[in-house]
């Protein structure tokens, strides 16, 4: 069972639309080849935050701060380690690739959510995909 969502934060109007269009198509590939799902079960977002409302180090986007973009994805809870390690760094690198952000200043959240407080097409994952979670769980 999969919920491959990744959320970005970043600066309005720092990036070009085709590096945004970039950085959400390579997501949904890097999570569809980690994960080994379908594509059409992943999706990505780019937040774009007005810089009168982001700061990085105490120094307002729109008086001049270094843009600092964020990420928080989400995964049902079950997947290894590794596998998380790796989409950490791999949306790492596409937001260095993507949008020419120094690694350094890059940072990214996994948030692991239980199958029954997840749904899809309205009814909890731990239901609608009951033996994809299974054949996970006997397998960890």
């Amino acid at each position: 069972s999969t919920m491959p969502i990744v959320e970005y934060r970043i600066p309005a109007g720092h990036y070009s639309e085709e590096a945004v269009a970039t950085l959400l198509r390579k997501s949904c590939a890097l999570f569809a080849d980690v994960l080994e799902c379908p594509i059409d079960r992943v999706r990505a977002v780019a937040h774009e935050v007005s810089p009168v409302a982001m700061c990085v180090a105490g120094i307002m986007m729109s008086e001049g701060a270094v843009a600092a973009p964020y990420f928080t994805f989400f995964l049902l809870d079950g997947r290894p380690e590794e596998l998380r390690h790796r989409l950490l760094a791999g949306f790492t690198d596409v937001i260095v690739e993507c949008l020419g952000v120094e690694r350094g200043l890059v940072r990214g959240a996994v948030t692991i959510v239980a199958p029954t407080n997840w749904a899809i097409a309205g009814v909890p994952a731990s239901v609608a995909r009951a033996d994809e979670v299974a054949a996970r769980a006997s397998s960890t």
